[in-house]
């Protein structure tokens, strides 16, 4: 059935005359009369009583005025919902984010304008590691995947990359430690001996990799007094003074009362990246432009 014959017929019932629903339509009159019959003839009822004097309608008419007009409103509807997803003002974003990503202000700012602009998209966040955040991308399960890297990654050429943030590296100790002291940016070399806590193998971002191969360079092996499964973990194990820990510098703006961050002179830096591949949802799309207009 022609969408077009049920707003023919809801206009002619509400009018109950061909001449002014013809101009509420747009339309001449006999079109409008050739429609109608069109759509009868379809149903194998008759829909209006005419005379020459005056146009109304019939019992099936009646009954069917109300069902005609739920089916326009259904169909409008469908139409407002397939272009507020075309847009992405409805749908999901699935974000897959490590272990420091919810304490950086420049991914949380976008999250915060991203849930303003688009308060119908539906967020679901994991946190994962950085393998499982690849895995999930390749599989369609996560949008985007945002994480760090202390080393160029490979990825296939398919995956898409831009770097959000790029920054040096930090050390935390608790306050009273004799490293605080020192007013010159730390070295590697300065930690020789040096009880060093670590974010388990599990949790890393290939940062245990890659200072371990800049203490190979110096010659010397760190001292791993434990590992820690979880960021609070870390910062609660070394606010305790059970060893010291490298840092991101941006996780320095922490406020731990009994934390203390010095700079560390490091041949690399930490770089945070965002993954995503083409073609895309709206919603994710839509977060990709949010996140890059904001300065990191």
């Amino acid at each position: 059935m022609d969408l077009r014959h049920l707003r023919y017929f809801t206009c002619l019932a509400e009018e109950l005359h061909f001449g002014r629903a013809a101009g509420r339509l747009g339309i001449s009159q006999p079109p409008l009369s050739q429609q109608i019959r069109a759509l009868e003839e379809e149903l194998g009822v008759q829909l209006f009583e005419r005379t020459s004097r005056r146009v109304r309608l019939t019992e099936a008419g009646c009954q069917f005025l109300p069902a005609a007009r739920a089916t326009l409103a259904q169909a409008d509807e469908a139409v407002q919902i397939a272009r507020q997803a075309h847009r992405g003002d409805i749908g999901r974003l699935r974000l897959g984010f490590s272990t420091s990503v919810p304490f950086i202000p420049h991914v949380m700012d976008a999250l915060s304008r991203f849930r303003e602009a688009y308060p119908h998209v539906s967020l679901e966040l994991d946190e994962l590691p950085r393998d499982e955040q690849l895995s999930r991308l390749e599989r369609g399960l996560v949008d985007i995947a945002i994480m760090r890297s202390f080393s160029p990654l490979q990825l296939p050429a398919h995956v898409q990359r831009v770097c959000l943030q790029r920054e040096g590296v930090m050390l935390a100790m608790r306050k009273d430690h004799p490293l605080t002291r020192r007013e010159a940016p730390l070295t590697f070399g300065d930690i020789e001996g040096e009880p060093l806590i670590m974010f388990g193998a599990i949790n890393g971002a290939g940062f245990n990799e890659r200072i371990m191969e800049e203490f190979a360079v110096l010659g010397f092996r760190p001292k791993v007094a434990m590992e820690a499964g979880s960021f609070a973990t870390l910062l609660g194990l070394t606010a305790a003074g059970l060893g010291i820990t490298v840092l991101s510098r941006s996780l320095a703006r922490l406020n731990v009362d009994t934390l203390a961050f010095r700079p560390l002179d490091v041949p690399f830096t930490s770089e945070l990246q965002m993954l995503h591949i083409e073609p895309s949802s709206a919603p994710a799309t839509n977060f990709r432009r949010i996140i890059s207009e904001a300065p990191a």
